[in-house]
C-alpha cells in the first residue's frame, strides 16, 4: 500500500467526498452542492483521489460522473487486515495472561523485620 492513498484520504474534504460517494456515483456539481464546496475546489480534490486510484471519472455528455474504485478499497482493506491479524494474536496472548493472573491463588506478601510495609 503506498502513501498516496493515505495522503489523499488525510485531507478532510477528500475524505468527506469518499464517504459521500459511498452512496453511488455523482457528478462534480452534485458533490459540490452536497458538501457545500466550490466546484473548482471539488474538481481538484477529485483529481487527487483519482491519482490515488480511489475514484474514477466517466464522461456523460458534458458532465463527469465520479464513482469509487472498489478494487483500491479492497487493497486497503487487505493491508489493514494484516495488522488486525497481528493484534488479534497479541490480544489473545494478553487475554490468556490476564486469565492466568486472575486464577492464580493470591500470595501473601511477607514483610521483613524493620520494614514498615
Amino acid at each position: 500500500m503506498n502513501s498516496e492513498v493515505f495522503t489523499a484520504l488525510a485531507e478532510p474534504n477528500r475524505l468527506r467526498m469518499v464517504e459521500y460517494l459511498r452512496g453511488g456515483p455523482r457528478s462534480v456539481g452534485e458533490i459540490a452542492q452536497a458538501l457545500r464546496l466550490r466546484q473548482p475546489q471539488v474538481s481538484k480534490h477529485l483529481q487527487v483521489l483519482s491519482a490515488a486510484g480511489l475514484v474514477q471519472a466517466q464522461a456523460v455528455a458534458q458532465r463527469r460522473i465520479y464513482a469509487l474504485q472498489a478494487a483500491r478499497f479492497r487493497q486497503l482493506e487487505s493491508w489493514l487486515d494484516s495488522f488486525a491479524r497481528l493484534w488479534e494474536g497479541r490480544l489473545d496472548a494478553l487475554e490468556q495472561h490476564l486469565f492466568e493472573v486472575q486464577t492464580q491463588p493470591k500470595r501473601r506478601r511477607l514483610t521483613r523485620p524493620g520494614n514498615k510495609h
